[in-house]
């Protein structure tokens, strides 16, 4: 087979955004699979444009431009059925629509969409060819891709002597990304399962890639100084099933290396010295469990390198053993809650007015042998940590997306408890998220760089980080305005905040209801006696708040 490139010397990166469960791409993030892809490309002497699926939905005209290039790449795929904020994820009709309509360039697609497609969690992915394309890239699409331009079979089996080069190469791709320089890089540290070793859990697809094959410290430092180099300050250990097992001995609950742990941050650290966020994605609550002073010393070493704020996500999935034992699942809910206990000592310490490290918990339902009982054990268990005075950073909730190959697929209970799923989302988001939120984020704490998203009369906006809060700001701000804001109130899933500085005597009405103390009925009395000479006069008509530090006049 050869490839006929001639055309033109120009490829291009189409990012449909993939979710996986160790794997983030959706805006502001951007994958790893798009980093050695790019450097994977460049190597064949190709100059390498990044597009994403949202610019391609904006301006349709970029299809004439797509249509120039030699070659084009797109990557795409979820697994992880999610809400998404800063990007949308390609749809099968939009993946083969350019596969149809783009005539110019060798077209090739890879990522997780080889495993299969659903339109949203509690359906079937299915396995399809996926029409309008020269080639699937099967296996690591950069390995894949570099034995097709060569003249082979587009299948690549994955491996970090030849991935690691290509995304030190591929560095540069990041300042072509809309959300540059605030673009999250996900770092990869390990691909596949330990817990796979027994099949792995009923859903997940992180099996189909085998056994831990674990990064090199010095692969995964070399990277982040070249993406350092090019701008980038925000970063993400999150491309690895449960990061407290990097790099150890074989098992399905090997013990954590400290000493490894401690060295990766401290070289990240030390190879991009002006990083502004560090933060980490999955663990295993099973191994935090059993391994509860390896888990603690871990946990520490990252703390002593990592930004505040930090998330270690724990996928709990259920609090029924029953549910547990039938999936294959990683903890009992014992073990889950034990790992909460552990991660609020080490990880609950605030910094900057915030928690070092929290846990977040996944819930997977439609499970099978679940019942409407699983979901009272559900709501037990969380008012438990709540009665306990333990923190949970935020609970997802998703229905499960069944992938052909996957226990799941042909043993679920989908569509057999709507009514009861349904109640435990509004249980949740009622009597667990504002509760917690009161607690992680009081009343007058400051949330730095806060880059706006939404723009409206309610504007929102996030920090850079690993399931950062979303925060509602009444005003009108225009999108990509990056500033500092203090908690004033709460909803069940977000905060609502004001920008810094807060000047009494120029803030809209708007905005001024919702500091404490003024609220609706009070804030026609504050604006009429505005302006207030100093900050003084103005407390005595709106009364004291943990809110007084920050104000101006």
């Amino acid at each position: 087979m050869t490839t006929d490139t001639s055309r033109s010397t120009t490829a291009v990166i189409l990012d449909g955004y993939v979710d996986e469960p160790a794997c983030l791409g959706v805006p502001p993030y951007i994958s790893p699979y798009i980093r050695t892809v790019a450097g994977a490309i460049s190597v064949h002497g190709f100059s390498v444009r990044y597009l994403t699926i949202d610019q391609l939905r904006n301006d349709p005209q970029i299809f004439a431009a797509m249509d120039r290039a030699g070659l084009l790449v797109m990557i795409a795929g979820v697994t992880v059925p999610g809400k998404y904020l800063g990007g949308t994820p390609a749809t099968i009709t939009e993946i083969q629509q350019v596969g149809h309509q783009l005539r110019g360039p060798k077209k090739l697609i890879g990522g997780p969409i080889g495993f299969g497609y659903a339109g949203e969690g509690g359906k079937k992915a299915v396995r399809q060819v996926i029409a309008g394309f020269d080639a699937l890239l099967e296996g690591d699409p950069a390995v894949a891709l570099d034995r097709y331009l060569a003249g082979g079979d587009p299948t690549g089996v994955f491996d970090y002597t030849r991935t690691d080069p290509w995304s030190v190469a591929g560095a540069g791709i990041i300042v072509q990304h809309p959300d540059f320089p605030y673009v999250m890089c996900e770092l990869e540290t390990a691909r596949g399962c330990s817990h796979g070793a027994t099949g792995g859990c009923s859903f997940c697809t992180e099996p189909f890639y085998g056994l831990p094959r674990y990064r090199s410290v010095s692969g995964v430092a070399a990277e982040v100084a070249a993406l350092a180099s090019h701008g980038a300050r925000h970063f993400r250990v999150g491309r690895q099933p449960d990061l407290l097992a990097y790099g150890a001995d074989a098992g399905e609950y090997p013990a954590p290396r400290p000493d490894l742990l401690e060295e990766l941050f401290s070289s990240i650290r030390t190879s991009a010295p002006d990083l502004k966020t560090l933060h980490i994605d999955n663990t295993n609550p099973a191994t935090i469990a059993r391994h509860e002073e390896k888990s603690r010393e871990a946990l520490a070493a990252i703390i002593r390198y990592h930004t505040p704020g930090d998330v270690a996500a724990f996928g709990m999935e259920t609090a029924d053993p029953a549910v547990v034992a039938a999936n294959n699942l990683k903890a009992q809910p014992d073990e889950v809650f034990r790992a909460i206990e552990i991660a609020n000592e080490i990880g609950g310490v605030r910094r900057d007015g915030i928690p070092e490290l929290l846990p977040g918990l996944n819930f997977v339902c439609g499970l099978a042998g679940e019942t409407p009982a699983t979901y009272d054990k559900n709501e037990q268990f969380l008012s438990r940590v709540l009665a306990a005075g333990l923190l949970v950073r935020r609970v997802n909730i998703r229905q499960v997306m069944p992938f052909e190959g996957t226990p799941a697929y042909t043993n679920n209970t989908l569509g057999k408890n709507e009514r009861r799923f349904r109640a435990f989302k509004e249980f949740v988001r009622e009597k667990i998220d504002l509760l917690m939120l009161r607690q992680v984020y009081p009343i007058g704490t400051i949330l730095r760089d806060v880059r706006i998203e939404v723009s409206g009369e309610l504007s929102f906006g996030r920090q850079p980080g690993s399931y950062p809060i979303l925060a509602g700001i009444p005003l009108n701000l225009p999108a990509r305005t990056v500033i500092d804001a203090v908690v004033v109130d709460w909803g069940m899933r977000s905060i609502t905040a004001l920008p810094l500085p807060l000047n009494i005597n120029t803030l809209p009405a708007s905005a001024l209801r919702w500091m404490p103390g003024v609220g609706k009925k009070r804030v026609a009395a504050v604006i009429a006696k505005r302006p207030f000479k100093d900050v003084a006069a103005f407390v005595k008509v709106a009364g004291s708040s943990a809110l007084d530090p920050y104000l101006e006049c």
